[in-house]
Formats: structure tokens, C-alpha cells, sequence
């Protein structure tokens, strides 16, 4: 009797508060929006952050779609400057849901011209000055093309940018800085240039496998005594490898052969001939899982992530299936990246930490 009157006095309880957070939900929706805003408003999630090399996933997933994953985009903070290697769909928008300003990006480098890497681009620019009060356009940097494909971006946005600053005034939105304002560069087959120097920090550009897909190039970024390399989207290669030499992180995407075959099978039991060439046209122009493990042994990588996820797995429970066998490959940390993961690389130290932002 007694257990049947407490179960009985907590369900009242229960009840009570259930009514009470009704009756008062708008002021209490109102507090808890007055606590993020202070929260969020003037900060970022990267400050006080260490001096080095840091790295946040805007996006790992592939042009399949994917809950709670954005198109290909890694984040870099080298010292005190914020990069961005390529932008795809809605990555702009996960750096804002992590807490990190698009306003503070300084640069935006492009591993290849592929739809998937630049649909996010023209909003990535956009929000970075509408949000950021940028006093030039924002720099990009790329392959043979970039100059057309930011032309276009910036053509796109012409009216939008007239409206803003009719709106709001040129005070608060500089006309100067609408837009973006490319650089683009060359680098031969099998070869590497450094595109970007500024202090301690070098990004260099390897040429890759993304055949017909051409330019392509990975991104290796040194900064002090820290090395990270992106590859953009590339088959197994001896340039590659290059690029990965010695990196403490790897961030390499991958494709899983198995997996996409299903796809590619499905389709074609349902007649979906599109779909069926499609998925059996791509397994030839990235690198799998098992490749990207091979790749990182051979370059002497410190630890290897796998971004750009072909097919994105829907839940962690699926990660053992798309990694396959790529730890028979190489003996290192792997990690399979989610939207929101920030690695920490101090400078001066072998440390990284890996941190969830959302």
C-alpha cells in the first residue's frame, strides 16, 4: 500500500510539473532563447582554443543524403587565421549550429570544381559577409575555374546584395566586401605547389586521381610543428601519399565499393537504369575505405578520418560495415568523422584531443 501511494504521490508530481511548464512555457521559452543568444552572440566555439592546428567536419557527407551530415567542407584554424577547404550543401550552416561564426572565415580553398564541393559555396561567401561586415571580398582558392564558377556565384547574388544594403545601410553592410574574389592555380600531374604562406602557416596543393574530374588536388597545411592533409576526392595514388607524408591527421574520404553495390543492384532489379550506371560509374574515381588505410600506412600518417562518406552511414551501428577492412591496413586511430567533431592539435606537442561541437 505504502509503494502504491508514493508511485501514486510522484505521478501527481509529475502531472503537476508537466502543468506547471505548460502555463509558463512562452516565458520560459523566452529565458532559455535569452540564454543561447548570450551564449552565442559575439563567440565562438573555437575560442580559447591552444596555439596550433585545429580541425572542425562542416560536412562529411557525399552527395547522397544524409541526416544531420552537410556536403564535403573541413575547417581549419592555423594560429589565428580560419580556412575553409571546399563547401558543400549546407555546411555554412553547421558551422553556425556548432557555435563557429561563418563571419570569421578568412579564406576558402576548393580541392576540385564537382557540384558537390561548391554548392555551398555561394552561401558560405554570402553569410560570411552579411554576417561578418567583411571589408573585402572573400578569397578563393582553386583549380583552373574557380574564376567562373565565383563569377557565378557572385552574378547570383547581385540582387540579394542590393536588397541587404538597402535595407540596412552600407554602414552595417559594406558594399566592399560582397562577394568573392578567386585566385586560381596550377599544379602539374603528380606534382605539388605551395598556394598559400603567410608565418608559420603553408598550404600546399598535390595533384590527384579524380579522373575525368580535372584539376583535383588534396591540401596538405603546415602550421609550426603540425601537419594536417585533406584529399579532396582521389583514387588510390602515389601523390596522395605524398601529400599524407608524416600528417598528424588524415582526413580522407572514402568510398565504400561494398555498399554502393547494393545500390547499384537495387536499381537495377527496379529498372532504375540512371541510377544503377551512376552508382557503378563512382566506384572507379574514389578511394575505399581499405585504400585510404593503405594510403595512410604508406605516408606514415599519425591518425586517419574518413570524410565525404560514400554512402553516408545512417547510424554508428553501420560504421563497422563501411570501414570493412581498413583496419587490417594500417595500425593507427581511425575515425569516422560526424558533422560537429573538432580535432585539437596543440602546437609544440603530439596531443590530439577530439571534441563534439554538436
Amino acid at each position: 500500500m505504502n509503494i502504491i501511494r508514493i508511485l501514486a504521490m510522484i505521478a501527481g508530481v509529475l502531472v503537476l510539473g508537466a502543468l506547471l511548464v505548460k502555463a509558463n512555457q512562452r516565458s520560459i521559452g523566452i529565458a532559455l532563447l535569452e540564454r543561447v543568444a548570450h551564449q552565442r552572440i559575439g563567440e565562438s566555439s573555437l575560442d580559447g582554443l591552444p596555439d596550433g592546428l585545429h580541425v572542425v567536419i562542416c560536412g562529411s557527407s557525399s552527395p547522397m543524403p544524409a541526416p544531420n551530415r552537410a556536403g564535403p567542407c573541413v575547417l581549419v584554424q592555423a594560429g589565428e587565421e580560419i580556412l575553409v577547404f571546399d563547401a558543400g550543401a549546407g555546411s555554412a550552416r553547421q558551422l553556425g549550429v556548432m557555435g563557429v561564426p561563418v563571419g570569421d572565415v578568412d579564406k576558402i580553398f576548393l580541392t576540385h570544381l564537382h557540384s558537390d564541393h561548391i554548392d555551398g559555396l555561394g552561401e558560405m561567401i554570402l553569410q560570411s559577409w552579411a554576417a561578418g561586415s567583411r571589408p573585402a571580398p572573400m578569397p578563393v582558392y582553386g583549380p583552373v575555374g574557380t574564376v567562373q564558377v565565383v563569377d557565378g556565384f557572385n552574378q547570383a547574388y547581385e540582387l540579394d546584395a542590393y536588397y541587404r544594403i538597402a535595407h540596412h545601410g552600407a554602414e552595417y553592410i559594406r558594399p566592399d566586401g560582397f562577394g568573392g574574389l578567386a585566385t586560381e592555380f596550377s599544379v602539374g600531374r603528380d606534382s605539388s605547389d605551395v598556394v598559400y604562406r603567410s608565418g608559420d602557416l603553408t598550404v600546399t596543393a598535390f595533384s590527384v586521381n579524380h579522373a575525368p574530374v580535372e584539376p583535383a588536388v588534396a591540401f596538405r597545411i603546415d602550421y609550426k610543428d603540425r601537419r594536417v592533409t585533406i584529399s579532396g576526392d582521389t583514387t588510390y595514388y602515389d601523390n596522395m601519399i605524398e601529400a599524407a607524408r608524416d600528417a598528424d591527421l588524415l582526413v580522407q574520404e572514402a568510398l565504400q565499393r561494398e555498399l554502393i553495390k547494393i545500390v547499384e543492384e537495387t536499381a537495377a532489379a527496379k529498372g532504375d537504369r540512371q541510377l544503377e550506371r551512376i552508382a557503378f560509374d563512382i566506384q572507379d574515381y574514389h578511394a575505399s575505405p581499405e585504400e585510404g588505410a593503405q594510403m595512410a600506412t604508406a605516408a606514415g600518417a599519425k591518425h586517419l578520418a574518413f570524410y565525404h562518406l560514400t554512402p553516408p552511414p545512417p547510424a554508428r551501428f553501420l560504421y563497422p560495415a563501411f570501414l570493412g577492412d581498413a583496419a587490417k591496413h594500417y595500425s593507427g586511430p581511425i575515425t569516422i568523422t560526424e558533422d560537429g567533431m573538432l580535432f585539437i592539435m596543440p602546437a609544440g606537442t603530439d596531443d590530439l584531443r577530439l571534441k563534439k561541437l554538436m
